[in-house]
């Protein structure tokens, strides 16, 4: 048995009460975003990537909108110095572009950190030492006070080479394992590097808070790091950042309740790559801005392609569940959703709203590249005619009545589940055309005349299997009644005209039609047909007898 009682509660609360994030409803504009694809994501693949790789992800994350994106650890292996000399003497970092290098605060790590950056037109420098109870008691074995004395000796370092270098750099600082310490003690550490830094309005230091491992239910994260927003000095000119961590399968709530809380900027990755449950998934944040109607400051237009270079540079998979991402997320297959997701859309093509409110789509999925008939509406053994309908009808133009949709929504889910398979839109196209559309046998007919001397008499030629074609004419009160009556008197059928439509399939002088019809028998079943023709009368005549043949 499972010894739950082996684990405790290893965060801590902060010293007072914090819930002012709790009356907030929404994130009211999107924080800076800080890619750590280069430096995070890579350091977690099973093969990191390679120089090329890297420069094209890079590429990507620019494309997409990021101002600011991690590139490595540039001391900690050529690979990673490569990288950033390569971006650097290449002048492949745009204007409006800072990267960032991370290092630990330890001295020869940080020159290192700071060969790597010469000639770098902008750079965060991020320098961190884990302040945890459990870092400082098992693996340093160091007070809090020799703990804090190492992030104030880097962050004098950093602030001692930058003033050497002449360059335009900006700092931050991460107290490593941030949830695992207590809030005042990270508190103390942090505003002592930031009387180091001393930053201004022009130059703002970011004081960067990771869930490195995820400890507590997100609420406490919110309160923790509300608690350090507001005690903070500097405050005006220090950039709030989160680094959350899935540990918990919590990173997205995390960190939208830490933006409640105060937060101003988030690090994180594409579809959450990263150390053992990965990184916080900035697509999911982003997209989470989007729907709740807040411009995310991301390019996410086009998730296929993001998915694609992801994939090809990391080895990893977008998963099909994937938030906004993932290729099943948009799709239906229940039948009932099917039906308010096609009327959802019939309703916003005819009113037009300003609001999207479709049910079941959480936003427009042509927003971020994908598209109705292909990623909304799929049809298996679990669908129904709304999600029959819908195809049939947007892709292929086919508006069928409302009770026949019901009847080819069946012979639909019974193909799929013959064949314990997805049908797509052109093998639902198919089913139709062959079990619904020019059914010419057993009953087939070759010829038809009218007359209209009293009412309107049809003339029709026809024939049963291989039998000898026959004649026989009948009255009716419109040409597809005289057809239909000519056919009950020559075959001795019994059935009653129940249901007919027709519409053109293009619009143009030589538009075909389509005509649609249903007929209900004594034992109460109803059986449909198509007919397809320029002649509207050809086309009807046609449906007829598919749907008397499909009895």
């Amino acid at each position: 048995m499972m010894n739950y009682k082996r684990y405790v509660r290893q965060y801590f609360l902060p010293p007072e009460e914090c819930f002012d994030w709790v009356k907030k409803d929404h994130i009211e504009e999107a924080p800076v975003w800080c890619s750590v694809d280069l430096r995070d994501g890579n350091q977690a693949l099973v093969i990191p990537m390679s120089l090329e790789q890297k420069l094209k992800f890079f590429e990507l994350l620019v494309k997409l909108g990021f101002k600011e994106i991690e590139i490595g650890f540039p001391a900690a292996s050529e690979t990673e110095y490569l990288l950033c000399r390569t971006l650097i003497e290449r002048n492949m970092i745009p204007e409006d572009v800072t990267i960032q290098v991370l290092t630990q605060a330890r001295e020869h790590i940080i020159r290192k950190t700071f060969d790597a950056i010469k000639g770098a037109p902008r750079a965060i420098v991020h320098v961190y030492n884990s302040t945890s109870y459990a870092q400082r008691q098992q693996v340093f074995r160091k007070s809090r006070k020799d703990i804090k004395q190492i992030a104030i000796e880097g962050a004098k370092l950093l602030k001692k080479l930058a003033d050497e270098s002449g360059q335009d750099l900006r700092f931050e600082y991460s107290p490593e394992s941030f949830t695992g310490t207590e809030p005042e003690y990270s508190l103390e550490v942090c505003n002592a590097v930031l009387d180091v830094w001393k930053p201004d309005a022009d130059h703002k230091a970011i004081i960067n808070l990771p869930s490195t491992v995820q400890l507590s239910d997100p609420h406490v994260f919110a309160q923790q790091i509300e608690y350090m927003s507001k005690h903070l000095i500097y405050r005006e000119n220090v950039v709030l950042s989160l680094h959350p961590h899935n540990d918990r399968g919590t990173g997205v709530a995390d960190a939208n309740l830490g933006l409640l809380a105060g937060a101003q900027r988030i690090e994180g990755t594409l579809f959450g790559n990263g150390e053992r449950t990965g990184n916080v998934d900035i697509i999911t944040v982003a997209m989470d801005l989007y729907m709740q109607g807040v411009d995310p400051k991301l390019i996410l237009n086009n998730m296929p392609e993001i998915a694609q270079v992801y994939e090809e540079c990391t080895g990893m998979k977008v998963t099909e569940r994937s938030p906004f991402a993932g290729s099943l997320v948009f799709a239906a297959f229940s039948g009932s959703h099917q039906d308010a997701i096609a009327k959802g859309m019939k309703w916003i093509e005819e009113k037009d709203p300003d609001h999207w409110t479709v049910p079941y789509l959480p936003i427009d999925p042509q927003d971020v590249g994908r598209t109705y008939d292909a990623d909304v509406i799929r049809i298996n053994s679990q669908s129904g005619k709304g999600g029959v309908g819908y195809i049939l009808e947007t892709q292929f133009g086919l508006m069928l009545p409302k009770k026949m949709r019901e009847a080819v929504g069946y012979a639909a889910k019974d193909a799929s589940d013959r064949k314990h398979e997805e049908l797509s839109p052109d093998d639902l196209f198919e089913l139709f055309k062959n079990d619904y559309e020019g059914i010419s046998s057993p009953i087939a007919i070759h010829e038809v005349h009218f007359d209209q001397k009293d009412g309107i008499t049809a003339h029709v030629t026809s024939s049963y299997e291989d039998q000898e074609p026959i004649v026989t004419s009948a009255t009716g009160n419109g040409r597809l009644d005289a057809v239909s009556n000519a056919l009950k008197k020559a075959y001795n059928l019994n059935y009653s005209l129940d249901t007919y439509s027709e519409h053109a399939l293009e619009k143009s002088s030589s538009s075909r039609a389509i005509a649609y019809v249903g007929i209900q028998w004594p034992d109460g079943r109803e059986t449909w047909g198509a007919g397809l023709d320029p002649d509207i009368i050809r086309a009807s005549i046609d449906a007829l007898v598919t749907a008397v043949n499909n009895h």
